[in-house]
C-alpha cells in the first residue's frame, strides 16, 4: 500500500502562484509515476500533470506553460508549481501514485479569486 499526503493548497488571487506538495509513504518502491488530478465543483475529475520516475512529464493543455510538475525520488515527493493562476483553476487537487494500482491522496483545496 502507498499513502499520499498533500499540502500547500489555499486561497490566492488570480495571477498569483501556489506550490502543492505530496509525500508518499509505504510501499514507495512500487511507484513508477506520480502526478496530480483536480476536480472542480460540478465537473469530472481531470488530469493536471504526470511525471514518471525517469522524469518524463505530461500536462493537460489547460495548464501547459503555467504549471510545472517535479519529483524528488529520494524523498518520495512530487510537487506542482502553479503560476498565473486563473479562477477556472479552482478545484480540489489530488495527488496520485501509480504502482501496483493507482493510489489517491485525500485532496487539497485550491481557490483562485478574481
Amino acid at each position: 500500500q502507498v499513502q499520499l499526503m498533500e499540502s500547500g493548497g489555499g486561497l490566492v488571487l488570480a495571477g498569483g502562484s501556489l506550490i502543492l506538495s505530496c509525500a508518499a509513504s509505504g510501499s514507495t518502491f512500487s511507484i513508477v509515476r506520480m502526478g496530480w488530478f483536480r476536480q472542480a465543483p460540478g465537473k469530472q475529475r481531470e488530469l493536471v500533470a504526470l511525471v514518471t520516475s525517469g522524469g518524463i512529464t505530461n500536462y493537460a493543455d489547460s495548464v501547459k506553460g503555467r504549471f510545472t510538475i517535479s519529483r524528488d525520488n529520494a524523498k518520495n515527493m512530487v510537487y506542482l508549481q502553479m503560476n498565473s493562476l486563473k479562477p477556472e483553476d479552482t478545484a480540489v487537487y489530488y495527488c496520485i501514485a501509480d504502482g501496483l494500482k493507482r493510489y489517491w491522496g485525500q485532496g487539497t483545496q485550491v481557490t483562485v479569486s478574481s
